[in-house]
């Protein structure tokens, strides 16, 4: 099994010597709460697209069906974008 979301941003962060409480300032969140979501590695899509801007990094999410389709989640905003045009 691959590393968790907090494993991946603490790589990152030991990577960029960024502390938690600077990477918690970036975000807009008090570093407690940040602390608390990295100890029980429950975030959101938001936090981790919060967390990765402030890291200089950008998250891609992506499905992969039982046939080998892949869909990214990025496909997927767009075609939700599209739709509240119309």
């Amino acid at each position: 099994m691959g590393l968790s979301v907090a494993e991946k941003i603490r790589l990152i962060m030991k990577r960029q010597k960024i502390t938690m409480g600077d990477l918690a300032e970036a975000s807009g969140q008090t570093r407690q709460n940040l602390s608390n979501k990295m100890t029980r590695g429950n975030f959101t899509e938001k936090d981790i697209t919060e967390l990765a801007a402030a890291l200089g990094c950008t998250v891609e999410i992506r499905f992969v069906t039982q046939d080998g389709e892949e869909i990214k989640y990025s496909d997927m905003m767009a075609n939700q974008s599209d739709r509240a045009m119309t």
